[in-house]
């Protein structure tokens, strides 16, 4: 079982992204499915039924057999929907999402409650699939289990990559790319030329991540660019991506069916090799010297130092770069297309 929490404060409402996707399941034939997996399905639903009744859940709306209130969520009203059955059942209720019995919190109170006492029950992440493949399978800080591991990355990402020292460090890049930002959007009012602001803080926010994390900029016109933002806004799509396997387990084959798991590998392949040529790329002894150190600088060195307790693979550096690059471009999509955000119990 999972918490999430859902708080109403003054217009701002948390949310969960990975519902973007959801009424994409409802693009395979359900009648079809059920044919085809009938006796498997009353098995599930008997078993899963006795194990609620042996469970004290709060009150919530009844759901479907398997299915449980997938159907009854739409994520462009998800908000709403939350707020409307928070005032029926109360500011604790629950709520079935496939097979998976979820309690939702849209108290402040409660919430202050759940993450100072009882923080430990709500520290660990649920394993879903396309976050797992696209983390290295949680190689990272925010999609690993709470533990050793989890302390150990949260400490390389906190003191050596994430420092106010460090961020400080890279304020001149922040201030020239806002100054390019300011100088081309002059340009336009003088010439009178209609301006997309969400194209150019897109562009901006890009530059500016890129130029930090990679060292080099990717939005030069040209076949690097379009491949650049080709993999990230795959990337993207698939955090989002509502993956039948992760709430029906059994039923995991329609993601194959579907093509949402060969598509799945295949982005995660091509972001591999992009993060190997990088890394590569800045392992090379006859690499010119940078004038300011990028964050993939401070991992490779972090790795040949080798001062922590885990073993410092590629594969780590890969998926903090991949889960920091991504989630923030991702959480300036959403603000600038007016977007909720969306949350995954995240401490």
């Amino acid at each position: 079982m999972y918490i999430y929490i859902t708080t109403m404060v003054i217009g701002v409402s948390w949310q969960i992204v990975w519902f973007h996707h959801l009424h994409s399941f409802t693009m395979v034939s359900p009648p079809l499915i059920l044919c085809l997996v009938l006796p498997v399905l009353l098995l599930f639903f008997f078993r899963n039924r006795r194990t609620l009744k042996n469970n004290a859940f709060p009150p919530g709306p009844r759901g479907l057999p398997i299915i449980g209130n997938l159907h009854q969520l739409d994520n462009s009203l998800l908000y709403l929907q939350l707020y409307k059955l928070s005032k029926k059942y109360g500011p604790i209720f629950s709520i079935q999402l496939g097979l998976r019995p979820t309690i939702v919190i849209s108290s402040p109170k409660l919430a202050k409650e759940l993450y100072k006492d009882h923080d430990l029950l709500s520290s660990d992440r649920p394993k879903l699939l396309g976050q797992q493949k696209l983390s290295y399978n949680g190689l990272e800080m925010i999609f690993s289990p709470y533990g050793e591991f989890w302390r150990e990355i949260r400490k390389i990402s906190v003191v050596h990559v994430l420092s106010s020292r460090r961020v400080s460090r890279f304020s001149s890049i922040r201030e020239l790319e806002v100054r390019k930002m300011l100088k081309k959007l002059s340009g336009h009012a003088s010439s009178s030329k209609a301006t997309n602001l969400n194209e150019v803080l897109m562009s901006l926010t890009s530059t500016i991540i890129c130029r930090i994390v990679f060292g080099k900029s990717y939005e030069e016109e040209g076949t690097e660019r379009s491949r650049f933002h080709s993999m990230f806004n795959e990337c993207q799509a698939m955090w989002a991506t509502f993956f039948v396997s992760d709430y029906i387990p059994f039923l995991g084959w329609v993601d194959k069916l579907s093509g949402l798991r060969a598509r799945l590998d295949q982005n995660f392949k091509d972001l591999d090799k992009f993060y190997q040529e990088v890394i590569d790329e800045h392992m090379d002894p006859n690499r010119k010297t940078q004038e300011h150190e990028g964050i993939i600088d401070v991992l490779l060195q972090l790795q040949k130092e080798r001062s922590f307790s885990i073993d410092l693979t590629n594969d780590h550096i890969k998926a903090v770069l991949l889960v920091w690059n991504s989630l923030s471009l991702l959480w300036f999509i959403c603000s600038c297309n007016n977007c909720d955000i969306y949350l995954l119990g995240f401490v």
